[in-house]
């Protein structure tokens, strides 16, 4: 199960005593407080808190628990009489609208369940398993589909060794679904078919620009209006500098030694798909890149994830930290911190890409 997933069954299990906490509170109640005190709306209400945190059988089984302590106080107090079958009456027929709903929503879960499983395989089966180990470069990757949604989402990455170096790719495109995908279908065939053939980075861009232009202009409807954020990067054989095109995405962070560096473009450039409203320069800027340095890439999922209070997650201090030179490391560490600050949950998709120079 994935974490995301993980996170929100563990939640459930932690609230799993309530319903046997609202009935236990209403006996309390009703032994220390005087008799004029009606304890059964607390006890009606046990079903329904059961509802969306036990079983069928947990939630009928809260129902009677709950009937049976209501004829115990009953009977401890006074004789039942023919005026009690009114509230117990009440209670068992909540007890059956808890049970409907539970089903409702045990159906309901087991269809979403189902959705966001067959989103994270198709995700998969569109973009590529990346090796370990590219030319000079360690590489990891992880993608982590929203657990609000089930929609599948345009985010993609690639790393290619070629004659130039090593290049890599990470991208969002705009919007969810099928659209999203065949965009990423044809980000990622440019990329790799510009990684064979064009000398140098701006030429990798120029060449992924015209293909998603090329893409809208057969399209109609939102996908007439594809564009997509980027960041395409290469290390030059035998070179330890970083040459990086961000096409309007979050800046990637260079990791190296305790610190955390933004590598920040010199000059800002519009996403791909609309280069054409910016003139025709792609601005490359070039960044040191040490051995044992890592370069993490990510997605609007993880800078824009927010806490119950709206804060916004930083990745940087996360990366700051002592950290071994492994980007797998690296990016675990940050998912963790993540969704912990996040509270289990994703409410956009999120793709992670780090390569570590490693000779």
């Amino acid at each position: 199960m994935p974490d995301r997933l993980r996170h929100g069954e563990e939640r459930r299990r932690r609230l799993r005593w309530l319903p046997a906490a609202v009935i236990a509170c209403a006996v309390v109640i009703d032994f220390l407080i005087p008799t004029s005190v009606n304890v059964f709306p607390l006890l009606a209400a046990s079903p329904g808190v059961a509802a969306p945190l036990l079983s069928l059988r947990g939630t009928i089984a809260t129902g009677v628990a709950a009937n049976l302590a209501g004829l115990v106080l009953v009977d401890v107090e006074r004789e039942p009489t023919r005026f009690d079958l009114v509230p117990f009456t009440s209670l068992i027929l909540l007890t059956v609208v808890a049970a409907v709903f539970n089903v409702l929503l045990t159906r309901d879960r087991r269809q979403l369940r189902t959705s966001r499983e067959v989103a994270a395989e198709v995700q998969r089966a569109v973009l590529p398993e990346l090796p370990r180990r590219v030319g000079r470069l360690a590489v990891a990757s992880r993608y982590e589909v929203a657990h609000a949604e089930a929609a599948i989402g345009g985010d993609l990455f690639a790393v290619h060794e070629t004659p130039h170096g090593v290049r890599f790719l990470l991208a969002d495109v705009r919007g969810k679904g099928l659209r999203a995908v065949r965009t990423v279908n044809t980000l990622l065939g440019a990329f790799r078919e510009a990684c064979d053939h064009q000398p140098d980075l701006a030429g990798v861009v120029r060449q992924l620009e015209n293909r998603i232009q090329e893409g809208a202009a057969r399209a109609t409807g939102a996908e007439a209006e594809a564009f997509a954020t980027a960041v395409v990067a290469e290390l030059p054989p035998g070179r330890s500098e970083l040459r990086v095109a961000n096409r309007g995405h979050e800046p990637p962070l260079l990791v190296h030694d305790g610190a955390v560096h933004a590598l920040e473009p010199a000059a800002p450039s519009l996403p791909l798909g609309l280069g054409a409203l910016g003139g025709e320069g792609v601005p490359v800027d070039v960044f040191g890149l040490p051995v044992g340095a890592t370069v993490v890439l990510f997605t609007d999922g993880i800078d824009e994830a927010r806490d119950e209070e709206g804060v916004f997650f930083d990745p940087a201090p996360v990366l700051a930290r002592p950290l071994p030179s492994d980007p797998e490391t690296v990016l675990d560490t940050l998912l963790t911190a993540a969704l912990r600050h996040t509270g289990g949950r994703f409410h956009d998709d999120a793709a992670l890409l780090a390569v570590t120079r490693v000779e």
